[in-house]
Parts: C-alpha cells; structure tokens; sequence
C-alpha cells in the first residue's frame, strides 16, 4: 500500500495526541494519528479521574478552545466534584471520577467521528529530516510516511522501564511495549534528551474490601459537569471512600526499603515532588503515623479498585502483605502489583511557544515528551500543538496564549522559559492572574478565540455572546434596582449583617460577605422575580464579578502592563554575546531560549530585571 502524503502526522494517541489529532483535523488539515495499539486510544494508564485543583481548569479550557477533552470526560463520568466550594472562586476546581473503559471508548468514538482524520497501528522509530524540516516519519515495519507536519506524543514509551523491586522489565505501561530508536535519533539531531520516573498503585479487586471501615466520599448533591456544551450531568452517582495507613503498614513497607528501585539506585530519574510514592511519603514525612488513601473504583460495572495515594515500585509481596494493614483491607485481592516506570523526556526549553521545536521545523513536541506529568497537562499541549501545526502548514499566525489569558498560557510559557527537571504539574498558585483565570469563565474567555480557529460553531459562539450580555445587563439592573430598609432590614438583623438607613442598590448589598444571590432572593420579594428569570450559572457569574469587582480589576490592570511587555519584540538572530553589560548567567540563558518579545525574557530563570534594561536599551525601547 502506498500511503498519502498527510498534512499532519500525530505519534501517540493518549491524551495529547488525541487532542493534537482531533484539532490538526478539526481545522482542515488532513491528519494520521499513528498508535502502537488502537485499543488503548484515550487510556487512562493512572487513575481514573479528571480534572482537580487547576487541572479542572484546564480541562474548562481545553473545552472553551473546541478541545474534546471535557466532553469526554462528562460523557464517561460516574462522579462529579468541586474542589475548594469553602474557598474563594478563584480556587473552585471541578474533578470528575470516570470509567476508564467508558472514557477510553468515548475518546475513540469521538475521533472516528473527524473526516479528516485517519489511524494507524505501528510503532515510529524515526522523524525524517531534510534541511532542518520534518517531512515524515517511519515506522518499525519500515514504511515511510510523508507529512508536512510532526507532533510528537509520545507520553512515557520512550525507551520505558517498568520496575518492581528487584525486577525491571522494557515497556511503556504494563503489558506494554516501549518505543525504541526515537530518542536516540533526535539526539543525534542535537536534541537534549533526559529521564524521568512515574509510578501507579496496585489495582485491588472491590469484592474483597470492607467499604464500613471506610469513610464514604459521594459527590457533589448537585452535580455538575465540565463542557459548556449539552453534555447531560448525572442523574446518579457512585461513591470513593477514604482510609488511612498506620505505623504497621509503613513498617511493613520500610522492609523492603533495601529491594526498593528508588532507594537503591536502580531508578535514575525523577519523579513527581507533588505525587510521591508511599515509599517516599513514609520516608520523607517520617513524623506522620498515617496517610490518606483514596480508594476510588475503576467504572460503573467493574469490580476493579484504584488504590489512590499507594503508589509504590516495592516488591509485589511487600505491597500485598503491607495494603492487608490498612484498614478496610483486610482481605484484599490483588489484580496486579503497583510499578515505577522511567522514560525519556526532552527539556522543553528547546522549544517555541508554539511548542514546535527550535532544532527541527514542523516538528512539535506534546505531553509527557516534554516534562509534565498529568493527563489535563498533556491534553491541552496536545491542543496547542496541534492548532498550531496546522497553523505552520498553511501559513497562518501562531496560537500563543499569554499567561493573563489562561492556565494553559501559564502551563507552556513556564516549560519554554523556564523548563523542568522534575515531572510538571500545575497549580494554582502558578498563575498570577487566578482570579481572572477562573474555571467558571472559561468560556467567557477562550470561546471566541476557539471560534476564529474553526474549532468552535456559529451557535456555540452566538451562546456566549447571550451570556456575556445577560451577565453585563442584569450586574447593570442590580446597581440601579434599590431595596427598602424596611422590606430587607429584619432578614438583615437575622443574619447579623448591618441594617441599612435607605435605600440601596442591590448591587452595594451583594458586595458583602455574608450575602449571596440566593440570599437576596430571600430578602426582597421583587428581586426574586427579577433574578428567577436567569440561569444559576448566569447568576454565579454575577455574584462573583461583583463580589470581587475591585480585585478584578486590580488584576487586570497588572495583566495590561505586563502583557505591554509582550508588544517589544525581540528580533529572531539579536546576538546578545554582544552586549557585555549583561550577565554570564543571562547571556547563556537568553541564547539557549530565544526569546521572541522583552515579557517572554524576562520570565526566564537567572534574567535579571537589570539585565532587561539593558536589552532594552539595546533595542532602542
């Protein structure tokens, strides 16, 4: 058979290459997604969730830009979650608990459903090269494959080592293969190549645990869901439960310190410092007796458990006589041990904002390749890549989100400038702009953006245009619509806020603390009336912009001085061995990124604000 030339030619098909497919797609390219098993598509290879602190975020995102990420994930959901409701709105994070056979089979439908998209099962061990551009890739049985674009996702298959204990076995995820011959061939390309490590508990079956000595975690009473499209929410949900360790069980586990890959120097490379292994959670926090253990269930119908906050690479006797310790456990089954898995990476400094590498032209880089660790991580790099391949191929402007406009700005801009050693994963207390950054307006944000690319619909756009007006028009009706003292001041006294002495606008009253939309409501019949008319997440919108008006605005303000930063653009080949004022540390670092505008260097680790003077002045700013 000889293949067509593609426009776009994805390498992996877990959650970055299925966005970066399904974007390249969605937009007009012609696209192969290229998998070494297509009945792994969208695996979950770790726990069977979405979302969380910041990674709900994400997700939120992902589905604003026209990603498929969220969709998927409602569509598989057997629990649904906001994290952080007792803390201000800036840190509400939505999670969902998923089935991971479901998830997997949603993500591949959704994809069978893109005409411009084609697979392929096979393993690519090369990226053909010609000039310093990327014109194909090869695959392990030696068939050529022509394609003006490449994104890499290659997740944690490169040149994978799985090891428990003292067994160490080739492979990119049990039972698994790894990929061979690629890393290889892009250090001989000039690339940096380094290793990374992850881990995953043991599986448990359900049957076997005693959930009464447990506590139960149900979620939300009302559920929500990730997409703003008309995915449906659940109509029932099922529960996870929460136990502990104890002294027996890290006791047990210390004794098989010594056949530990981790403690004896079989494993060289990093792992995640925000998700360690029970191993190194006992041994870095030796003052704790117990920690938490999420036991989460793998979907609707199966009797499989993930053993969440159990992540271990022990020897398989050790974990099974230590998880027996914790209570609950007692008699439990195991469906197959926990591992730690090592993989190659590539410092992500060798790359562009658009994610596509300085080296090589049209040729990207997406997910675990490049350092982080995390499926929404890798998702929304996966989107990026892959709007902005096809942006490369037909000669269209870059994709670049700065980090005032969305998580997934703050995501690549922090792995371009500053890169990583250790696996990246994303909080919130990364962005500078959170309170601007909510998951709750991520439509509000990115829909329009998503619109101009072809990834979002006409109605889909015209549906935020109508939320955007109601939210501006009733905030307006609330700063004209005033209350009486005496229809408001007896509910007033009862919740211990102060009385008013006449009348006043809504919109002063929901300013405080204490009062929230359902609240005024309560107060004053008329406002009832006005307000029963909208949507809650209309209204949610309002409370929130209102509430935190003065704060909003605050943030905003710094967003624009900064982002006048980004307007200085640097030119591409500005030598800066030249300029002798500037530091050793800062002229090693700015010729190693490149940066494209004066904002982008100056978010670089070890670029002084003195050394950006400097530049400036160089530039004749």
């Amino acid at each position: 058979m000889i293949y067509p030339q593609y426009d776009i030619v994805v390498v992996g098909a877990g959650h970055a290459g299925n966005e970066a497919a399904a974007a390249a797609a969605t937009m007009g390219s012609s696209t192969l997604l290229i998998t070494m098993d297509m009945n792994k598509i969208g695996q979950m290879s770790c726990n069977p969730a979405m979302g969380g602190v910041a990674k709900g975020q994400i997700v939120r995102e992902i589905d604003a830009l026209g990603g498929l990420s969220g969709i998927v994930s409602d569509k598989s959901m057997i629990q649904f979650r906001m994290l952080n409701k007792s803390k201000g709105p800036a840190m509400w994070s939505p999670r969902t608990q998923n089935d991971r056979m479901r998830f997997s089979e949603e993500w591949r439908l959704a994809l069978e459903k893109i005409p411009n998209l084609d697979f392929m099962q096979d393993m690519v061990t090369e990226v053909l090269v010609e000039k310093e551009k990327v014109v194909g890739v090869k695959t392990s049985i030696g068939i050529e494959i022509k394609a003006k674009a490449v994104v890499l996702t290659n997740g944690t298959f490169l040149n994978g080592i799985i090891h428990i204990g003292e067994k160490k076995m080739g492979g990119g995820r049990s039972g698994e293969r790894s990929s061979k011959g690629l890393t290889e061939q892009l250090v001989g390309l000039g690339f940096q190549s380094g290793r990374m490590k992850t881990g995953t508990p043991p599986r448990i079956d359900g049957r076997s645990l005693d959930y009464s000595k447990m506590e139960e975690q149900p979620g939300d009473e009302i559920p929500g869901k990730f997409s703003f499209t008309d995915t449906k929410p659940l109509a029932y949900q099922r529960s996870c439960h929460i136990t502990y360790t104890n002294n027996t069980v890290h006791e047990i586990l210390e004794s098989g310190f010594d056949r530990s890959p981790m403690f004896n120097g079989r494993i060289q490379g990093r792992g995640p410092r925000y998700c360690p292994s029970i191993e190194d959670k006992i041994n870095r926090f030796a003052e704790r007796d117990r920690h938490q253990i999420f036991v989460e269930p793998e979907g609707w119908n199966t009797i499989e458990v993930y053993v969440n906050g159990f992540s271990t690479s022990l020897p398989e006797d050790v974990q099974y006589k230590a998880i027996r310790h914790i209570p609950g456990f007692e008699k439990a089954k195991l469906f197959r041990p926990g591992y730690a898995i090592e993989y190659d990476y590539f410092p992500p400094t060798q790359l562009q904002l658009t994610l596509e590498t300085k080296l090589i032209n049209n040729l990207f880089f997406a997910g675990q390749i490049n350092g982080t660790t995390g499926y929404e991580e890798a998702a929304c790099q996966g989107l990026i890549a892959g709007i902005n391949a096809h942006c490369k191929v037909y000669s269209k402007e870059p994709f670049i989100l700065k980090r005032s406009a969305a998580y997934i700005g703050v995501l690549i801009d922090d792995l371009v400038n500053k890169g990583t050693e250790e696996p990246y994963r994303m909080f919130t207390s990364r962005a500078e702009f959170r309170l601007l950054l909510r998951q709750d307006n991520a439509d509000l944000r990115l829909t329009e953006m998503g619109h101009q690319l072809g990834m979002i619909s006409d109605h889909r756009l015209e549906k935020v245009f109508d939320k955007k007006n109601a939210i501006d028009k009733i905030i307006g009706d609330l700063k004209q619509i005033k209350v009486d003292p005496e229809e408001v001041n007896t509910g007033l006294g009862e919740m211990s806020t102060a009385t008013i002495k006449e009348k006043i606008a809504i919109h002063k009253l929901l300013k405080r603390p204490e009062i929230d939309v359902t609240t005024l409501r309560r107060l004053d019949k008329k406002v009832d009336e006005y307000l029963r008319q909208f949507d809650d997440e209309i209204l949610e919108q309002v409370e929130i912009n209102i509430k935190y008006e003065t704060y909003l605005a605050k943030e905003k303000l710094q967003a624009d001085k900064i982002e006048g930063m980004e307007n200085y653009k640097i030119p591409a080949h500005f030598d800066y061995a030249q300029i002798k004022a500037l530091s050793a540390e800062a002229r090693e670092k700015l010729k190693k990124i490149k940066p494209q505008t004066i904002g982008q260097a100056s978010r670089i680790s070890g670029v002084s604000p003195a050394d950006i003077s400097i530049i400036m002045i160089y530039l004749g700013k």
